[in-house]
């Protein structure tokens, strides 16, 4: 269970403590100030120190951050994101593409603790680097992170909820925006200029995120999708198995569909990342009882174990989609059998087999399969062996996730996993001998076949 203790401190030296806040990491302790004063039970950061704050990181420490200025609040306040990795390294170090997690925190102005969380996730990864943490190491180097730690800074400055035009922004996102009972959900899906930078951002430039994380204060507990809906989302068994993970060995902190675990909920920033961006999302509710009055108590402490839940959701990225990987692929005149693995957390139920002729064309794809979470399969699939050409290739196409929303990936089965011999055998065409005719016209027929199928797959899409 979390733990209370609070460190008392005599009201009249309270804003002396707020500057002198320890950082305390079991592995390589470091001190750091959070920059922020008391005010009631809250511990208040305004925008210009932290504005202060996150230039001096980049300025500080450029080989991991990169600090980028996506627009401005209503009042013209810059939204900061902060995007930290080993900037040194384009790839990870084994050549592949960097997972990508985006945090937000702040949507609601007087919600101190998720703006903290965020600012204290960034803050973890920048001290441990600097520390030699082989932790923060492995995560830089493998991935970046992208971290908005402060939506509202209109609302945070004068300590309210809503941003100045007195709009809740959590109900201010193009995903059945009005459509639950709620209050101040603006005049229309993004006419707060805050919102529109932040899908802007996602658009732009971490459309393939494996995790978005956006950070609140109210109750605790985890919320993912949906928030109109009781019904489970449909990577429910993604959402699940993190839950069952996370209690198993880090924390016992509800992790819940948002509707039955808070309350209707719709135009939301988790629910437009799922159903629009396709990403895995939660709402990280740090809870309301944030400090007792007249004392203090230190934010790495008070947060400890909401980091922890960070740093696991952080550290195990790479599982949070569909993960294919073919043990072998083995082709006969009239058939190719495929063992796949999917190693990710998440199932697919649209993969498919492509032959590649040498140019890059798709000459045949094969009708759609699933495969489940965490589980391996074989699977058998009609193919003619006299379209094997000379320099061909074999791909797996799929998405990444339930979601129709969600990212597709067309990854190279390695050719070490492929057996074509079978396809020589019997009394058929000799293999890449076919006439190019005839392999033209059963490519234009897979192909067309393939397009038929996205748009129904379009059209039936919900969101």
């Amino acid at each position: 269970m979390r733990g209370r203790a609070l460190l008392l401190v005599v009201v009249l030296l309270a804003p002396l403590v707020a500057g002198t806040v320890q950082a305390q990491w079991p592995e390589a302790p470091t001190e750091e100030a959070w920059p922020g004063e008391p005010i009631d039970n809250h511990v208040h950061m305004t925008w210009a120190a932290l504005t202060l704050e996150v230039n001096g990181w980049a300025d500080d420490h450029p080989d991991i951050v990169d600090l980028m200025d996506i627009g401005d609040s209503e009042l013209g306040k810059t939204l900061w994101v902060v995007r930290l990795s080993d900037w040194s390294m384009d790839t990870k170090p084994n050549g592949s593409a960097k997972e990508i997690v985006y945090i937000d925190g702040g949507h609601h102005g007087n919600e101190y603790l998720g703006t903290a969380l965020a600012y204290l996730t960034a803050k973890f990864y920048i001290n441990e680097w600097a520390a030699g943490n082989q932790e923060a190491i492995d995560v830089l180097q493998n991935t970046e992170l992208h971290i908005l730690i402060m939506l509202n800074p209109d609302g945070n400055d004068i300590d309210t909820r809503w941003n100045i035009n007195q709009v809740d922004l959590n109900r201010n996102y193009d995903h059945y925006w009005n459509t639950c009972p709620t209050t101040q959900p603006g005049s229309s899906a993004f006419s707060e200029s805050e919102t529109m930078h932040n899908s802007d951002y996602m658009n732009a430039y971490v459309t393939d995120a494996d995790l978005y994380v956006t950070m609140h204060t109210g109750v605790w507990i985890m919320l993912y999708p949906w928030g109109k809906w009781a019904d489970q989302p449909p990577d429910w068994e993604l959402f699940w198995g993190i839950r069952d993970e996370v209690h198993a060995t880090v924390s016992d902190i509800p992790i819940q569909n948002a509707n039955q675990g808070l309350y209707p909920n719709c135009g939301t920033s988790r629910d437009y990342g799922y159903g629009v961006m396709g990403f895995p999302t939660f709402t990280f509710e740090t809870d309301d009882e944030q400090f007792v009055p007249g004392s203090f108590e230190s934010l790495h402490d008070r947060l400890a174990e909401e980091l922890d839940v960070m740093r696991y959701l952080i550290n195990k990225v790479w599982y949070w989609r569909a993960r294919l990987d073919v043990a072998s692929l083995e082709v006969s005149k009239d058939s190719v059998t495929l063992d796949v693995t999917n190693h990710g957390y998440a199932s697919t139920t649209n993969a498919s087999l492509e032959y590649r002729l040498e140019d890059g064309s798709v000459a045949w794809a094969s009708s759609l399969f699933n495969v489940n979470a965490s589980t391996s399969k074989t699977v058998e699939l009609s193919f003619v062996g006299t379209m094997l050409s000379p320099g061909g290739s074999w791909n797996l196409n799929y998405q990444k996730r339930v979601i129709d929303a969600s990212t597709w990936v067309n990854e190279t089965v390695p050719a070490d996993a492929v057996d074509e011999s079978g396809a020589e055998e019997g009394d058929s065409m000799p293999i890449g001998t076919a006439p190019l005719l005839v392999v033209s016209l059963l490519a234009a027929v897979a192909v067309e076949g393939r397009n038929r199928r996205e748009d129904r797959t379009e059209a039936s899409t919900e969101d």
